[in-house]
């Protein structure tokens, strides 16, 4: 009996860890489908979206809870209902402009880069030579080269692909004084309120003079008629501007800097003379660009530099009180050619290289969707929309986006899309300190720049063996 009762137990026992073992080979089974596929039966992917601050909020910052990646949730959310290729896990991730680089480098040494990278387009130019960035060539449509004008397409083209997709831009222009130039007797030569005005050189110099000899000193007391700053590298993008005035290309067609030439020579005696003559601040060899930007907004300068995110910063200082109201306006830089000069920074989205090829399909059509979205590329309303249909459909809201627009024939591309811009960056202010003080001459600081920054284009050039590849992510 005993016997019976013990075999009757044991066959129990086993029949309740074969139950125990097929529960759990079922959970096992299931947690590995959750792992890879969705109740909609979908193979799940998730990639990485990061994102320096640009803007709060999906359209703007009024909105209830607005913070920097608003805008790129609603896209992942309204991405993920309508794509039918797999179940996309988009996960979003702020990161702090000066960390930038920093964690980058960290993620591509260690294998793990984010699959998006959304961002000004100049600080990541060099990740292209690197070899760390896919092109987005093949998902840039007709409608899109239609409706961005070409002048942004350049910008985010290295060799024969496309890197960045377009979003907003962030144009540099001259900002000029209405006010001091009519106290000045200089009313002809003020633009529309909603007007980017184009003065040629000899405009140009007939406006400087009658700022420097005209100008009431009871009302404008240590004033002067145009801003210049060296002390840095902020706002180097004006400078190089200056560069080109005469006509010269800086860049050949193979990346090198070609500024010492007859051209380059007459732009830096330009600047200088203007310097020595009084026509600009004193000091500019030690003047930073923000303290050109207080001056500016002091009415101590009646032209500087400006875009559109320091322009509407001034217009609210104005608003609050915390600057003197005056009438501002925009001008393009002029040129001796008769064709202004423009220039911009363009926003917009990258890819990086991943082992994982679902993962860069999903990362390039996500791209592809919040960049070309009726609805979502009104979101670019929060700089300077790149799209001519959105200038147009929101020009009621903001007049200056129709101007822009029509502006983005005078655009040039400033980096060059050499490699190593960021490091070049720091060639320039030290030699623009040196002519200003008197140090060198305007043909020793052509032909020195140019050597400098040639030596630095070459020593960033990365050779194929050298570039990051997939495998070695």
């Amino acid at each position: 009996m005993k016997k019976k009762r013990l075999l009757s137990a044991m066959v129990a026992l086993m029949v309740i860890i074969s139950l125990i073992s097929g529960c759990s080979g079922n959970n096992a089974a299931s947690s590995n489908t959750s792992d890879n596929s969705s109740a909609s039966g979908k193979e799940k992917v998730a990639i990485r979206v990061w994102l320096t601050p640009q803007w709060k909020g999906v359209v703007d910052a009024t909105e209830a809870g607005a913070d920097y990646d608003s805008f790129l949730k609603h896209a992942a959310e309204k991405f993920k209902a309508q794509y039918d290729k797999y179940d996309a896990d988009i996960q979003i991730e702020v990161i702090a402009g000066d960390q930038r680089d920093q964690l980058l480098n960290v993620n591509l040494s260690g294998g793990t880069p984010p699959d998006v990278f959304f961002e000004s387009v100049f600080p990541m130019g060099d990740y292209v030579h690197r070899g760390a960035l896919v092109p987005l060539t093949d998902i840039i449509d007709e409608d899109a080269k239609s409706d961005i004008a070409q002048n942004y397409w350049d910008a985010v083209t290295f060799g024969e692909d496309i890197y960045f997709y377009p979003f907003q831009h962030n144009p540099g222009t001259l900002v000029y004084n209405a006010d001091m130039f009519k106290a000045a007797g200089l009313e002809k030569f003020v633009g529309e309120e909603s007007e980017i005005k184009t003065w040629n050189l000899d405009e140009y110099q007939q406006i400087l003079e009658g700022l420097k000899n005209n100008l009431p000193k009871d009302k404008y007391s240590n004033a002067y008629p145009m801003a210049l700053f060296a002390v840095n590298n902020q706002g180097d993008t004006w400078n190089l501007a200056y560069m080109r005035m005469f006509g010269n290309k800086f860049f050949d067609d193979q990346g090198n800097i070609v500024l010492n030439d007859e051209n380059g020579v007459k732009a830096a005696t330009w600047l200088k003379n203007l310097y020595d003559g009084g026509y600009t601040n004193p000091g500019a060899e030690s003047v930073s660009s923000n303290d050109a930007n207080a001056m500016f907004q002091n009415q101590q300068l009646a032209i500087s530099f400006t875009n559109p995110i320091l322009f509407n910063g001034t217009k609210a200082n104005m608003a609050d009180g915390t600057a003197a109201k005056f009438d501002m306006r925009l001008a393009n830089i002029p040129s001796e050619s008769g064709d202004p000069l423009s220039f911009t920074y363009v926003v917009g989205a990258s890819v990086f290289k991943s082992k994982d090829a679902k993962k860069t399909e999903v990362a390039k059509d996500f791209v592809k969707f919040f960049s070309s979205d009726p609805e979502l590329v009104k979101s670019s309303k929060n700089g300077i929309p790149v799209r001519s249909s959105v200038a147009e459909a929101l020009k009621a809201e903001n007049p200056l986006f129709a101007a822009y627009d029509a502006n983005s024939k005078y655009l040039f591309n400033f980096t060059g899309n050499v490699p190593g811009y960021s490091q070049l960056r720091e060639v320039l202010y030290p030699e623009l300190q040196a002519l200003y003080m008197g140090a060198k001459t305007p043909e020793q600081f052509v032909q020195d720049y140019q050597a400098s920054g040639n030596k630095v284009i070459e020593t960033n050039k990365v050779r194929p063996d050298k570039q990051y590849t997939i495998d070695s992510l």
